[in-house]
């Protein structure tokens, strides 16, 4: 399956984790976001205003999907560089549909990537077998010496592994290809930001003057 939103200096295409489980009453909802501060900030591709910003609003998207929502359906929202995927299972197209309405109206949202399936809540297992397959593809990232795994935010779903992050194609590519190679991913989900290499350089660290 693809995703058919495309937008310039973006490269969609279709091939829980690190989150925090808003335990309440209401529908199980999931909202992801890197910690921010000390080196993690320091290593991120976004300004440190931007990470606050995508903290903002996965709260915020939050709060609307569980008014939307009420009891219903197991919902994720991660937002990166305030472009936010929502993952999950809901139990009807009509709430599919009103998800991805209210969080579109989150205020600073540049798009979302809706990926809910119409279906039952996973279960444990399932979730479970996500977080592993999450710290198997980051550690495959970490061990290759060709790419920067913090560049990535990772987010599984049933086993379908997303990727998001503002890197070149060279490193989407990469990363897409030893994602795909980890036992139990089922699909590989690209949800980026291409920027080019003279980009990149200029987010790096400039050596040291001797």
């Amino acid at each position: 399956m693809s995703i058919q939103k495309h937008l310039p200096r973006f490269f969609v295409i279709a091939g829980l984790v690190g989150a925090t489980l808003l335990g309440t009453a209401c529908a199980p909802l999931v909202v992801g976001g890197a910690m921010v501060g000390g080196a993690l900030m320091a290593t991120d591709r976004r300004t440190s205003g931007i990470q606050i910003e995508d903290q903002g609003i996965e709260l915020k998207a939050g709060t609307r999907v569980r008014e939307v929502l009420g009891d219903r359906g197991h919902v994720s929202i991660n937002s990166y560089n305030r472009l936010v995927l929502i993952t999950g299972e809901v139990d009807s197209e009509a709430d599919r549909t009103a998800v991805e309405q209210a969080v579109s109206r989150v205020e600073n949202v540049r798009n979302t990537f809706n990926e809910l399936a119409v279906m039952g809540s996973t279960s444990l297992t399932s979730r479970s077998n996500d977080v592993i397959i999450r710290s198997k593809v980051k550690a495959s990232l970490i061990d290759a010496k060709d790419v920067m795994s913090n560049a990535f935010d990772l987010h599984v779903e049933r086993a379908v592994v997303y990727l998001m992050g503002r890197v070149t194609e060279r490193e989407a590519t990469r990363a897409t290809d030893i994602a795909r190679s980890v036992s139990g991913v089922q699909k590989v989900v690209q949800v980026f930001e291409i920027i080019s290499e003279a980009e990149l350089a200029e987010m790096l660290p400039k050596p040291k003057a001797q």
